[in-house]
């Protein structure tokens, strides 16, 4: 099996275009290279890292310390389209619904992905 073929990496793919997008079409300039960098890097952490822990999947310690950073950071992505939307930098209001609401779907699964990985690890 190959990592492309993890809901959670298909859901952190498509989320990392559609806000990589969003900061570039939808920001002022100023907010571009404030925290539209930021919320870019920190949504294609969470892609990075679902990867980089299934390349250690054998060792189960690391596959679940690299799944605990993807939720790390896809909190950290949450926080920022919140703090765009909040400071009316992000004032489309159906798009931060939906990216809002695919981020926190992620969140769940990569929380319930770790579960079992630590459940996984203690037997």
């Amino acid at each position: 099996m190959s990592y492309k073929k993890q809901e959670i990496w298909q859901l952190a793919r498509t989320l990392t275009i559609d806000i990589h997008k969003m900061t570039l079409k939808e920001l002022p300039e100023f907010e571009k290279l404030e925290v539209g960098r930021q919320i870019r890097r920190s949504m294609k952490s969470v892609r990075s890292n679902i990867v980089e822990g299934y390349g250690r999947r054998l060792y189960q310690g690391d596959y679940l310390r690299f799944i605990v950073y993807a939720l790390s950071s896809n909190d950290e992505t949450l926080d920022h389209l919140e703090t765009l939307f909040e400071t009316n930098s992000l004032n489309n209001k159906p798009l931060y619904d939906d990216l809002k609401k695919r981020l926190i779907r992620l969140g769940i699964k990569l929380n319930n992905f770790q579960m079992k990985l630590k459940q996984s690890k203690q037997q």
